[in-house]
């Protein structure tokens, strides 16, 4: 089964002629499929519309929220909601394209896990979004090193088993291709088509990119210490000991060699600052490999991932299976 999951907020005036677009292309493809919207705390009427679509269609699913939530749960809750073994999501803006669904199909089935769609002629500001998301997509690329030319493109094919277990916060959606290669997901990426929008407002602004950077420094952070989060608070530590070493042997020679008295310096309280500065980082290094520990005992957790086994007895094959079932990031 096929499920397309499109997260909604004040999009009343496209979601009539986006189904009407999207349910063409989906009975063309010749085998079960799902639409599912995720009414984000909608406040023009999305609300009523989709239930006119659900009355209508009963392939048309709506998963209401209380108030708004932001894309990334959005997302989240389609994935969890989604029955389908292949997850594509889109924006309910009009600006993506329902037709290049069977393109993305197609290169899943020459046997890659992600397909990302790259907006390649986009019909957006080119200063505010255009000129900004080249920047942000060329940081990610070389931050992640996971390189796709568009990693805000809504527009993308999942296998549900290598996103079933991925659980993001934020703004993270974006990156969920970075979550996807950990697992050793395959990807690719193909252009797609973009259309300017034609009705309503664009729910982006220029306040996005500081979360945006603020997110990948977190998936920067999970991607190399998650779990092994002491080599950073410990080199850290150290470094910072270091300095405190160095500003004490300088101001052990001004005072031998120069005649300089210690109270006439900043550098004493330099290296006090900086000694338990190092220790605390040290210790911050240690506690987080405490709770790294009991993360991964208390509730069963494996550090690692099975893709496959050969000639494995069955007890020990179900065991590895359930591993990378409760496997997550």
């Amino acid at each position: 089964m096929i499920s397309v999951i499109v997260p909604v907020y004040n999009e009343a005036d496209n979601l009539v002629a986006l189904y009407e677009q999207a349910v063409v292309v989906l009975q063309k493809l010749e085998q079960p499929w799902e639409l599912i919207f995720i009414n984000d705390g909608s406040t023009d009427g999305s609300q009523e519309r989709l239930e006119e679509l659900a009355a209508r269609d009963q392939c048309v699913k709506v998963i209401k929220f209380c108030r708004n939530f932001g894309q990334t749960a959005a997302m989240m809750a389609g994935v969890d909601y989604a029955e389908g073994h292949i997850i594509i999501p889109m924006d309910g803006d009009m600006q993506n394209d329902p037709e290049d669904i069977p393109r993305l199909l197609d290169k899943l089935e020459q046997g890659f896990d992600v397909v990302s769609g790259w907006r390649q002629d986009r019909k957006d500001s080119p200063i505010k979004r255009n000129l900004v998301s080249r920047v942000a997509n060329r940081m990610i690329s070389s931050i992640s090193g996971v390189h796709l030319h568009d990693y805000g493109c809504s527009l993308k094919a999942y296998r549900k088993d290598v996103i079933k277990g991925v659980r993001l916060y934020g703004e993270m959606h974006r990156f969920i291709p970075i979550y996807a290669s950990w697992f050793g997901a395959r990807i690719a990426e193909i252009p797609v088509l973009h259309h300017p929008r034609q009705n309503g407002v664009s729910k982006y602004g220029l306040g996005r990119i500081v979360k945006v950077i603020l997110d990948l420094m977190v998936v920067n952070f999970l991607s190399k210490y998650a779990g092994k989060p002491m080599y950073l608070f410990g080199a850290a530590g150290l470094f910072i000991l270091l300095i405190s070493l160095l500003t004490g042997g300088w101001a052990v020679y001004l005072k031998l060699v120069e005649g300089v008295s210690f109270i006439s310096t900043p550098l004493p309280l330099l290296v006090v600052m900086t000694g338990v500065t190092g220790f605390m980082c040290i210790l911050m290094g240690l506690l987080a490999e405490l709770l790294i520990r009991t993360y991964y005992e208390a509730q069963g957790k494996s550090v690692y991932l099975v893709g496959k086994t050969l000639n494995i007895k069955a007890r020990s094959a179900t065991r590895a299976a359930r591993c990378v079932e409760s496997s997550d990031l």
